[in-house]
């Protein structure tokens, strides 16, 4: 796909290695009697997600239960989770 822009990582420094501080709680969401949930239009846009873009789930574990999940636009799997996330998650934790 020439012209593309490769993604780029998640965070500054987080290429480096580098100790990322860019974690927020961006909202609280419901889960439906379906198990879905809806993500917020301001969201979206902030992050560029449009109808039919592909998100991986990311799970995280903690004394053997998933503890929390991340959110990674499919096309951003280029690099490995563990580089974009693993600075973020080490400061979570």
């Amino acid at each position: 796909m020439a012209g593309k822009k490769a993604p780029q990582p998640c965070g500054p420094g987080s290429m480096l290695g580098e100790s990322v501080r860019c974690c927020k709680v961006e909202a609280l969401i419901p889960i439906d009697a379906r198990g879905q949930i809806v993500l917020p239009k301001d969201l979206r846009e902030k992050a560029g997600i449009k109808a039919g873009d592909k998100l991986a789930v990311v799970s995280f574990e903690s004394d053997g239960q998933v503890c929390c999940f991340a959110l990674v636009k499919a096309d951003a799997l280029a690099g490995t989770v563990k580089d974009m996330l693993g600075p973020i998650m080490k400061d979570i934790f």
